[in-house]
């Protein structure tokens, strides 16, 4: 099993990266938490791995903290819940915002993450509630590169529609979340900040 990588960042297109460890480029999949802190191109990066097998394939995915490795593991253990679905909590709000929304029970702010309904939200009340305190108290303590347009817009809506949102609700939310000059980060980010409200 792989539980860390440590090498050169060799590629990132929302929400893939590449690290090259000794001349061997693994590709993960990671959380917008994740890519919005990445160093830039040919800088080393150190990530947290979570390494899934299933049937016909092999997954990575990067975290560069451990409170989001070990909330993207428990948030699977809910009925309902893969690997996409926790990407999205993520990808759309801190762990310690996740915890809050557990206390408070907001399904409704809950809802608004890609791929949870109000029943998932409610399972995930339910079975996760106790189990957050203890990554929040922690987190308080503690593809390849021509895949996608190099277009900033083009980048993140790309991003928008991996991580569940509908091309409607992409076109929408980059369009109202783009200004001059923005990169594809910066427009994702105000993206999902808008698509919680």
């Amino acid at each position: 099993m792989i539980g860390r990588l440590k090498g050169v960042l060799a590629a990132k297109q929302p929400p893939w990266i590449v690290v090259d460890v000794g001349g061997v480029g693994y590709e993960l999949e990671a959380p917008m938490s994740t890519f919005f802190d990445l160093p830039e191109l040919g800088r080393e990066v150190a990530l947290f791995v979570h390494y899934a097998v299933k049937e016909d394939t092999v997954a990575l995915y990067g975290f560069l903290r451990e409170t989001e490795r070990t909330l993207f593991r428990t948030l699977q253990k809910v009925s309902g819940i893969g690997a996409r679905i926790a990407l999205s909590v993520l990808s759309g709000v801190s762990t310690d915002e996740f915890a809050r929304l557990m206390q408070s029970g907001d399904i409704a702010a809950l809802t608004r993450i890609p791929g949870i309904g109000k029943k998932t939200a409610e399972r995930m009340l339910v079975e996760l509630r106790d189990r957050v305190d203890g990554i929040a108290l922690a987190s308080s303590s503690a593809f390849s590169a021509g895949a996608v347009p190099k277009d900033p817009v083009a980048e993140a809506s790309v991003a928008l529609q991996q991580l569940g949102y509908k091309p409607a609700e992409v076109a929408r939310l980059v369009k109202d979340a783009a200004a001059a000059g923005d990169d594809a980060e910066q427009i994702i980010r105000k993206a999902l900040k808008a698509a919680l409200r």
